[in-house]
């Protein structure tokens, strides 16, 4: 079961505890593999005769360097199941986890040779591990951005947000415009276009009117004619 570390002022990017043992391992059995093919690699190269050099070098590295990366494995997994306890135990994950696990690592590793020599051993564990959190710890406050420097930067975002919207506001604006303007020009269309018909519809109406009465006196007057030519007949005349 996990438990919540409160603060964390190491490397984010590392693998979380238990997780970090075994990545740790794995990486300091590689790292002690290709230090110790290069290392024994020359050694054995300048240990041999001329004419075995190679073979020499070759045969050198291929039996110390598996020795050498047990050796680093064994340094890396301690350190950190030591570093994962501490951090369980202090719910911290800070550099002081780191350097308290090296001392106690070089002190397990050198139990063997007696108190003294575990003694000598963790000191010198703790000194390097100080070292190296040290230098992290100073290359990391350099790389990152101080206080005035992050609150700047977050002004300068909000600047480049507050432009973005001021701008985008700005465009709907003109396109809700735009679109008032197109729907007035097509309202006023519509109303001319409807003049134009009520105006053609009365002069339509006007020039059938003036013809009609015309036509209609021309139909009287001929009817007016017939009348007269049947009205018009000679009487018979009798004989005596």
């Amino acid at each position: 079961m996990t438990r919540e570390v409160r603060d964390s002022d190491r490397d984010a990017a590392r693998e979380p505890c238990p997780d970090r043992i075994v990545e740790d391992l794995g990486g300091a059995f590689g790292m002690g593999c290709v230090g110790g093919f290069l290392w024994h690699f020359v050694k054995g190269a300048r240990n041999s005769p001329r004419g075995e050099r190679l073979h020499g070098a070759l045969y050198s590295a291929k039996t110390r360097a598996p020795i050498l990366g047990t050796s680093f494995a064994v340094w890396g997994g301690t350190f950190s199941a030591f570093d994962c306890s501490l951090q369980y135990i202090r719910q911290r994950d800070d550099h002081w986890n780191a350097i308290a696990s090296g001392f106690l690592t070089g002190g397990v590793l050198a139990a063997r040779g007696g108190w003294k020599t575990a003694s000598k051993n963790a000191v010198v564990g703790g000194i390097l591990l100080a070292i190296i959190e040290g230098v992290s710890a100073l290359l990391m406050k350099s790389s990152s951005q101080t206080p005035r420097e992050q609150a700047l930067m977050q002004m300068q975002q909000e600047k480049l947000v507050k432009e973005y919207q001021d701008k985008h506001n700005a465009a709907k604006k003109t396109a809700e415009a735009a679109a008032k303007d197109g729907s007035v020009l097509s309202g006023l269309g519509g109303l001319w276009g409807r003049k134009h018909e009520e105006v053609a519809g009365q002069e339509q109406q006007q020039s059938e009117g003036g013809s009609s009465p015309s036509s209609f006196s021309s139909e009287a007057n001929l009817d007016a004619s017939t009348a007269s030519m049947y009205s018009f007949q000679p009487e018979p005349s009798t004989s005596s």
